[in-house]
């Protein structure tokens, strides 16, 4: 058998590799420690709340007493002066103040909708005139459904609103006006039936048309 060479003639050891897997052993280290879960003393802090400013709220009662709807605000505020909806919320569950100041505008809401409603039935309604498309002269004039449809659904969502803001003014609900018999008479309050009778004029205006 073969002597296993000795002494300077023995083969070296491949130091070249171990360097490499004590290079590979470090950076892992280094892994480990990056991804280790944060201490309490390097824990990131959470984003904190904006805080309430009473001029902010103000801002938003006043659009919401206007008729302008809070979705609505937060759209048009280009200049980040509102805070997010969700912070106002939390502000309504923080700040009683605030939430009664905040009811009192919903409730002047529905008092701006229902001048609205009004406002809208006195608009004139767009005429068509229909005229011989041969020779041009004028047939009759009537009015526009499209126009009288749409002006119907504003009407329809403002006093749907306004009812749900302020049902006992507006919403549609049951008066006792008398007793008959000995059982109570009920008629319904007149409130609501202001808003229906404005869109039935419309809609017989639609079909005189």
């Amino acid at each position: 058998m073969p002597e296993t060479p000795k002494g300077p003639n023995r083969p070296a050891k491949n130091t070249r590799a171990a360097q490499e897997a004590a290079k590979a052993i470090g950076k892992a280290k280094v892994a480990a420690k990056a991804t280790k879960a944060p201490t309490p003393a390097n824990k990131p802090k959470p984003t904190p709340r904006r805080v309430f400013d009473q001029k902010v709220a103000d801002i938003i009662c006043i659009g919401l007493s206007e008729g302008m709807s809070l979705r609505k605000m937060l759209k048009a505020d280009t200049q980040g002066v509102l805070p997010a909806q969700s912070t106002i919320y939390d502000w309504l569950l923080r700040y009683p103040e605030f939430a009664e100041q905040y009811t009192r505008a919903r409730e002047e809401q529905a008092d701006t909708l229902a001048d609205e409603i009004i406002a809208i039935a006195d608009e004139q309604p767009e005429i068509i005139a229909v005229t011989d498309k041969k020779t041009g002269a004028l047939i009759e004039h009537k009015l526009d459904g499209a126009f009288l449809q749409w002006q119907k659904n504003r009407i329809e969502a403002r006093k749907w609103t306004a009812m749900k803001l302020k049902p006992k003014k507006y919403g549609d609900r049951m008066a006792v006006e008398g007793v008959e018999g000995g059982a109570a008479i009920k008629t319904e309050d007149t409130g609501a039936n202001k808003f229906l009778e404005i869109i039935k004029n419309m809609e017989m205006s639609k079909r005189a048309g």
